[in-house]
């Protein structure tokens, strides 16, 4: 865990100063720490909500995408700010449930510990796509398939220890175990699920606003959605639940924390910030178009019982599974 003394010492923060800062916060542009590549599903939710935000705050909301790591080079950098309210971190499931135990050997931080929760803001559902020519149409059918040719259904995700790819390994456990070939694709979603719609991998599970468009136009074909309802873009296309897996309901999703020590008072602020920004009509809409639900969490607490739930959760599967970088 980062040693958070030197950070509150550096920045002179007792708590009469701190009740001060927080007073008149924002004085200066407040910068918003994005783990990954411009448009991917975290950095959506970050440029939607960075007009309305910025006009709430009356400074500038500046996005800066720090990549690199599956995440963890942006994280570790925001975990490292001065907790002054300066500097806010968009998270997702990746970075703050499944890396700490994926990169348990390398990475240098504990998100539950060395952040500081503030709220949800969106969810993402996945999806089971498949390239069309896949010799099965269903979840029922690929478990099946797979059953009868041990070896022979390869599957692509972005990473070794990433969600998706522990979705797969979900229905495998879920399954009564699969023989199937993991294809590992570096630099997120695009590239693995281009090759499920070149045909280089039978499939994948996948952020559904990754995918969308592909399923769209019939270049892939989406057996199954993760989460506990069917969703409105695609709502011909089950659920998992529905397909026979009542267990497996999942979701990708994204939240906003500040590093620990920022004081409660700004905390507060962004969380209240945060619930008006994801009620407006024009932002809901804007996630409705990209196959996301605005979602704000009751309070920081709740978010940060997310965290630490699905992290078990995620971590206890990696373990199992043996998707942990070494």
């Amino acid at each position: 865990m980062i040693d958070r003394r030197g950070l509150l010492a550096a920045a002179g923060l007792g708590l009469a100063t701190a009740g001060a800062r927080a007073a008149t916060y924002p004085e200066r542009p407040v910068r918003l720490i994005v783990p990954f590549a411009p448009g991917g599903a975290t950095d959506l939710a970050a440029r939607i909500m960075q007009p309305h935000l910025s006009a709430a705050l009356g400074q500038p909301l500046v996005v800066e995408n720090r990549t690199g790591a599956a995440g963890n080079v942006g994280m570790e950098a925001a975990a490292r700010a001065a907790p002054d309210g300066y500097t806010l971190f968009l998270g997702n499931v990746g970075t703050l449930a499944v890396n700490p135990t994926v990169f348990a050997r390398t990475l240098r931080l504990r998100p539950v510990e060395d952040f500081a929760a503030i709220s949800l803001v969106s969810e993402t559902p996945d999806a089971l796509v498949v390239h069309p020519s896949a010799p099965f149409g269903s979840v029922r059918e690929m478990v099946a398939y797979a059953r009868a040719n041990p070896g022979k259904v390869n599957y692509g995700s972005p990473g070794a220890g990433s969600l998706n790819r522990l979705e797969m390994e979900l229905l495998r456990e879920l399954a009564g175990g699969l023989d199937m070939v993991h294809v590992a694709y570096p630099g997120g979603a695009g590239p693995a699920v281009t090759a499920a719609t070149a045909g280089d991998v039978h499939g994948l599970f996948v952020t559904l606003s990754s995918a969308l468009g592909q399923v769209q136009a019939g270049r892939l074909k989406a057996l199954a959605v993760t989460t506990a309802q069917r969703v409105p873009a695609l709502p011909e296309v089950p659920t998992m639940a529905e397909s026979g897996y009542p267990a497996f309901v999942a979701s990708s999703w994204q939240g906003l924390l500040a590093p620990a020590g920022t004081p409660a008072a700004i905390l507060q602020r962004w969380h209240r910030l945060a619930e008006e920004v994801l009620r407006l009509p024009d932002v809901r809409h804007r996630f409705a178009l990209a196959a996301t639900a605005a979602v704000a969490s009751p309070s920081p607490e709740d978010f940060a019982t997310l965290i630490a739930g699905e992290g078990r959760r995620w971590g206890a599967l990696a373990q199992r599974a043996g998707a942990v970088a070494e």
